[in-house]
């Protein structure tokens, strides 16, 4: 069932970083009857991820970096292992996730086969992600990668065994769900079998 909306109000609590608004709204219930809620949403835009895999080496493409939220959250890092992914600014998905694979991993890769596209966190953030997944081989390594320095981004760029990928979300090295849902998809499809 889907429920009849009217939006009452819309305030901006937020835009320092990206977009907090306040939303107040009707809904009308099973019954017929009608109730006021409010809810926060974050908008930050959409964006794009990407496993990289390697068939020949049976290994894929993930990287590191610093995360505050999880820092805040019980991290005693900060430190988080995830594929390569970034906002679509005004970009669309594909040109984005060749453009941040590039950035961030140093490969260059011109074939990318869209897999889904996922909501994340729907009770909180209006983020709509496209997954994506694509062969690599060192051929297409046009650079260190690390991310653009410009944005302050410090990313380390982790070959691993998928294998190894796969044990690490057992043992809670990997935690970011976009990089568990990809490793599993490569792990269900057979990819690399």
């Amino acid at each position: 069932m889907t429920p009849n909306i009217k939006i009452n109000k819309t305030e901006v609590l937020s835009n320092n970083w990206y977009t907090l608004r306040k939303i107040t709204f009707d809904i009308q219930q099973k019954d017929g009857s009608w109730i006021t809620q409010s809810r926060e949403a974050y908008d930050r835009g959409n964006g794009a991820v990407i496993l990289l895999y390697n068939v020949a080496n049976k290994t894929v493409i993930l990287t590191e970096q610093f995360r505050m939220p999880t820092y805040h959250n019980g991290n005693p890092t900060g430190m988080m292992i995830e594929a390569c992914a970034g906002l679509l600014d005004q970009d669309n998905a594909e040109d984005c996730i060749k453009r941040e694979t590039e950035e961030e991993t140093g490969f260059r890769i011109t074939e990318v086969k869209k897999i889904y596209e996922a909501y994340m966190s729907p009770g909180s953030v209006t983020e709509i992600l496209y997954f994506f997944v694509a062969e690599y081989d060192k051929s297409q390594q046009v650079s260190e990668g690390g991310g653009v320095e410009s944005e302050h981004e410090n990313i380390e760029v982790l070959e691993l065994p998928f294998k190894k990928a796969l044990d690490m979300i057992e043992t809670g090295e990997i935690r970011d769900a976009k990089t568990i849902m990809l490793l599993q998809y490569v792990q269900l499809k057979g990819l690399l079998n």
